[in-house]
């Protein structure tokens, strides 16, 4: 969106009575196909350009958004804004970053614009191969369907302490899922790849071929006793264990005292040895950016740093609440006050693969599936519906599922061995992660 106009709209908030303000402009184009048992069963398109304004009077503050852009819209934007701000609640942290926290130019070229936009027959031929690779996988009887898209995105923001900046964005993507059946059932499997660059994603056929194998081979699972043993979560989903860290080290869990690590900072959490980075300038990394969403230079960090914890994420109003500094972790939509997020997560790899992870274990559960975690925030008391294979003697012995895997995270952390599987899937990535010891309830 023209950085002229939303200068316009935040000197027109300025003169209708804001101390300050925020204005910021997200344009999107996209094309998704998506195909079923060889036939196109789904297009869709779409071309957006909105407009979010986030405004102060004293300590107070409101956010508005729309899609009108025209004058009589943005007019009528500011004015809401305004008067919804004077009715607003004070908040004594409330407030646009620090100057001194922003970034200044010149922003770094993190390569995360690919022009290229694919016709809607090149994405639909993807999908094609991809799902018929999945298809001709044996035991595979069915299709849940293959799917090839695109996008393109711009965010642009402008403040009245003096910060404009762009950030433009591409992303394509390759899917497929498969259902495989036999006479005691049926299972599904998936795999799909985003990538910033059209050249970086895998070849469709090899992706469509996996997805059929990870639904072929779950055929026959079993329902096991509960017992207590080695737990292996797989590289694909071993990243969603870092989720609860995240969210317990947000500025916000921090300052409303709702974390279990609300007292952790700067102890030991993971072994000697464990690094979970986080790297908002990573090229071509599907959590890139160059500056936060309150324009605060941002920059690569450890979060845990040879097993200690080194920070909190924190976004301007909870640092101010917690008397620290912005870590430049605010994210945010076109509506709503900055929240904190992540960029490029990542636990760092360790020395053994997969395979050599089960032969230490000797006997164990590898996760392949995960869902319904659930998660007590002041206590660190977690569980997770799973399923996936059994080993013994270091090798899969069959799949299982009907499982919850169970335990308190701050034990689960010290206990921690990461393998060196890393594969970079998406925005938070991890190897295959062993737990030794998790209790595991079965039938």
């Amino acid at each position: 969106m023209d950085e002229t106009l939303l200068n316009e709209v935040v000197a027109a908030a300025r003169k209708a009575g804001a101390d300050a303000a925020e204005a910021v402009g997200a344009q999107r184009r996209s094309l998704s196909i998506t195909v079923r048992n060889g036939a196109l069963e789904e297009v869709e398109r779409e071309e957006s350009r909105d407009l979010g304004l986030r405004v102060f009077v004293g300590r107070r503050q409101a956010t508005v958004s729309g899609s009108d852009i025209s004058p009589e819209a943005r007019a009528k934007l500011v004015e809401r804004a305004v008067a919804m701000a004077r009715l607003a609640p004070e908040d004594p942290y409330a407030g646009l970053a620090d100057p001194d926290r922003l970034a200044r130019g010149p922003l770094p070229d993190l390569d995360l614009f690919d022009p290229a936009e694919p016709s809607p027959e090149a994405l639909e031929e993807r999908a094609r191969i991809a799902e018929a690779a999945a298809r001709a996988v044996p035991k595979v009887t069915n299709s849940d369907g293959g799917s090839g898209s695109w996008s393109s995105s711009e965010w642009t923001i402008v403040t009245s302490g003096g910060f404009a900046g762009v950030h433009r964005a591409s992303s394509f993507h390759i899917g497929a899922s498969a259902i495989a059946g036999d006479e005691d059932g049926m299972e599904t499997g998936y795999d799909g790849r985003s990538t910033r660059w059209q050249a970086d994603l895998p070849d469709p056929e090899t992706l469509g071929a996996e997805a059929g194998r990870r639904a072929a081979a779950r055929l026959g699972a079993r329902k096991i006793a509960s017992t207590t043993a080695a737990v292996i979560f797989e590289n694909r989903l071993a990243g969603s264990l870092m989720s609860p860290l995240i969210g317990a080290i947000s500025g916000p869990a921090i300052a409303r005292g709702t974390s279990f690590l609300k007292d952790k900072l700067g102890q030991r959490l993971f072994a000697n040895g464990i690094y979970v980075t986080d790297d908002p300038h990573k090229p071509r990394g599907l959590g890139s950016s160059p500056f936060d969403d309150e324009g605060v230079a941002n920059g690569p960090r450890n979060l845990i740093d040879d097993g200690v914890l080194t920070t909190w994420l924190l976004n301007s109003a909870s640092a101010r609440q917690l008397g620290l500094t912005t870590t430049g972790h605010a994210s945010r939509g076109l509506a709503g006050p900055p929240g904190v997020s992540t960029s490029n997560l990542t636990f760092q790899p360790g020395e053994r693969d997969q395979a050599g992870l089960m032969k230490d274990a000797g006997k164990g559960l590898l996760v392949t599936s995960m869902f319904g975690p659930s998660l007590n925030g002041n206590t660190g008391d977690w569980s997770v519906g799973c399923s996936g294979f059994w080993f013994e003697d270091g090798e899969l012995a069959y799949p299982v599922n009907e499982i919850t895997v169970a335990g308190n995270l701050l034990e689960i952390f010290g206990r921690v061995v990461p393998g060196s599987d890393l594969e970079i899937r998406g925005s938070a990535n991890a190897p295959s992660l062993l737990v030794d010891g998790l209790a595991i309830a079965g039938r």
